[in-house]
């Protein structure tokens, strides 16, 4: 797994802290940004943070580039709603040979790893010979309708993709870029980060805040799961009962 913090909004708490006391001033926005210094704007951010005030923090977002994750992850990371993402395709991309995620619990023990081993093994084959049975029928068909043999080579087996690919497992590598904005984010740290959060998106989500805090770190300073950001587990009897090492991890997420 590999996750990337490709770009932010500029000087994110600046803007954040001049959204903030623009609610509450008189003064135009060029004197609001030009007295804010980074001792003010740091201030300005703890106090927002203190309180709760989030709606500021919309016109601020976050592009992430997250590889080497699962399909099962990325189905998870796009039930969150508010944010703008682009995968990998799996209609244009060949995904003969493809590679795949081996959940941990299986890794260790070595009958449930051949046996996953096995499965992948005939998911592939099966898949690359159902796409090229598709991609000849294809083919043939498109040249029948007058199209070149190389561009009718090149529409067959992006049409055969769109159908062989529903043999591909959840484990199936992807690729994605997220945007989100830090209101958003928040919420996904409060869900993601949880313990209760399948181990694949905890990490996803873990190493997604520790990026964040490294580029803006007052506004993150309370993000992370709910017993974090508010001090308390909503989870009641599902809670994990590791509050304490939970706000240890984070803590030392913050002062690395």
């Amino acid at each position: 797994m590999k996750v990337e913090l490709i770009a932010h909004t500029p000087e994110p708490e600046k803007i954040v802290a001049t959204a903030a006391k623009l609610c509450y001033s008189s003064s135009d926005i060029s004197s609001l940004k030009e007295g804010l210094t980074p001792e003010k704007t740091r201030s300005f951010i703890e106090m927002l943070v203190s309180i709760g005030h989030e709606s500021v923090v919309e016109h601020v977002s976050f592009t992430f580039g997250i590889e080497g994750i699962s399909r099962a992850c990325s189905h998870q990371l796009v039930r969150h709603r508010i944010a703008s993402y682009s995968q990998k395709s799996q209609r244009y991309v060949n995904e003969n040979g493809f590679e795949f995620i081996t959940p941990p619990s299986i890794q260790e023990i070595p009958e449930a790893k051949a046996e996953f081993d096995r499965v992948i093994d005939d998911i592939q084959k099966s898949y690359e010979k159902i796409a090229e049975i598709l991609t000849e029928k294809n083919k043939a068909e498109f040249i029948a309708a007058g199209i070149d043999e190389k561009t009718a080579a090149s529409k067959a087996r992006k049409l055969a993709n769109e159908d062989a690919r529903f043999l591909l497992p959840n484990a199936c590598e992807t690729k994605i870029i997220v945007t989100m904005n830090v209101r958003s984010l928040f919420n996904f740290f409060e869900h993601r980060c949880c313990n209760r959060a399948q181990w694949e998106i905890r990490a996803v989500a873990n190493e997604m805040l520790r990026l964040c805090i490294e580029a803006a770190p007052a506004l993150f300073a309370k993000a992370g799961p709910s017993c974090v950001a508010s001090g308390k587990c909503p989870e009641g009897k599902m809670t994990c009962g590791k509050i304490s090492e939970v706000k240890d991890y984070f803590e030392k997420l913050r002062n690395r």
